[in-house]
């Protein structure tokens, strides 16, 4: 009987929302929770090279009057989906709408939001198709999430998976924790509610890896339908924030890309991955691999990474005891996140160097000399 009155109110809750939304109504921002509006659409971005990749991705439309979403969203898909940063604990309700594929009017895909990694209050906020519902083109669908736990997470469209995380419906999640604004060890910002401020940091930047196969997006933004080479993909444009080397340390939205007709299209590619600190500030990485592919190495010669934490679990054992570890490479596979730590004291001024150990992933397609690295400026 209790798990009845359980899913009574979150029956009833899904059916409010879901009339809210479609009536062309946003849910009214309750006073304290967070509230953001994405919206699903096809686009175009620019590789470092400069080949056009033709793109389906999340833009934010948070704040658009509802009668221009819709036109404001046509080709604007953003490479990665935009980021989204929340506290422990805080309420979020988030807004999805499906444009029309401007590019590909024969696809009627819906779209879903997953939080990889995440509890959620019910099944039917989760995105998985099976369990939860999809947006159809035209149509929105607001999930609520009551944010439980700190750290680094990811969200993706989960309708199609395979597919729609290859072309790009991809971005970085991150949970800040209670603990935040205690002074602890000498911070007040953490990585995690940790109690010993041993997680805490000065700057923190998150680093999203995505990999994209440019002859499975050729075929998918072919005005005829093409067979997508699912059983060959081989992402040969390996991403920082949805960027190769150099575009990386571009600290402004990359340029427009030119679209098919022409003309102009809609900027695009918005998160730089340049880190910046000043000497003797505690740097944390946030880095999330959402690569579909590959597993990835990353290194930063000159100076030591410090892990505590990997998939959004701070690394402590059951007594108590700290298993943060220093290392010089990092390994892992699409879906799988970590908390780094790089302590700048003893760190000479400079410019160093974050890229995969892979040397076939530091190239942008064939042009060589770029793909997964960034930089790390120590002033």
């Amino acid at each position: 009987m209790r798990r009845l009155f359980f899913i009574i109110p979150v029956c009833l809750l899904v059916l409010a929302l879901g009339t809210l939304v479609e009536a062309g109504i946003r849910v009214q921002c309750p006073p304290g929770a967070k509230c953001m509006h994405l919206v699903g659409a096809d686009g175009y971005v620019s590789m470092a090279d400069g080949y056009r990749q033709y793109v389906f991705g999340f833009l934010d439309m948070t704040g658009v009057p509802v009668e221009q979403v819709l036109l404001q969203a046509e080709l604007g898909a953003n490479s990665p989906a935009p980021p989204i940063r929340l506290k422990e604990g805080e309420d979020f309700y988030l807004t999805l709408s499906t444009a029309p594929m401007k590019m590909r009017p024969d696809l009627f895909d819906a779209h879903s939001v997953h939080w990889h990694g995440m509890p959620n209050i019910a099944p039917i906020f989760d995105g998985e198709p099976m369990a939860s519902i999809g947006a159809n083109p035209g149509a929105s669908f607001t999930y609520y999430y009551k944010v439980p736990a700190p750290g680094t997470y990811a969200y993706h469209c989960h309708v199609e998976a395979t597919e729609h995380m290859q072309m790009g419906m991809l971005g970085h999640l991150t949970v800040t924790p209670k603990q935040d604004g205690t002074l602890l060890n000498g911070f007040t910002k953490f990585a995690y509610n940790d109690g010993d401020g041993s997680t805490g940091y000065d700057v923190d930047f998150d680093l999203t890896v995505i990999g994209f196969d440019p002859n499975f997006h050729d075929a998918n933004g072919n005005p005829t339908p093409q067979p997508l080479p699912f059983a060959d993909m081989k992402d040969t444009y390996m991403q920082i924030n949805g960027r190769g080397y150099p575009d990386t340390i571009n600290t402004g939205f990359l340029a427009p890309p030119i679209l098919p007709d022409g003309t102009a299209g809609k900027q695009s590619q918005k998160v730089n991955a340049l880190i910046e600190a000043v000497q003797g500030q505690r740097i944390l990485l946030r880095i999330m691999n959402l690569n579909t592919v590959h597993f990835t190495t990353l290194t930063i010669p000159g100076i030591t990474m410090k892990v505590v934490g990997k998939d959004a679990q701070l690394l402590r054992g059951s007594d108590g005891t700290n298993l943060y570890y220093n290392t010089n490479t990092f390994t892992s596979g699409g879906g799988q996140s970590a908390d780094i730590i790089l302590e700048t004291a003893g760190v000479p001024k400079g410019t160093y160097f974050l890229y995969t150990t892979n040397h076939s992933e530091l190239s942008n397609n064939t042009q060589d000399f770029g793909g997964l690295m960034t930089e790390i400026v120590i002033k």
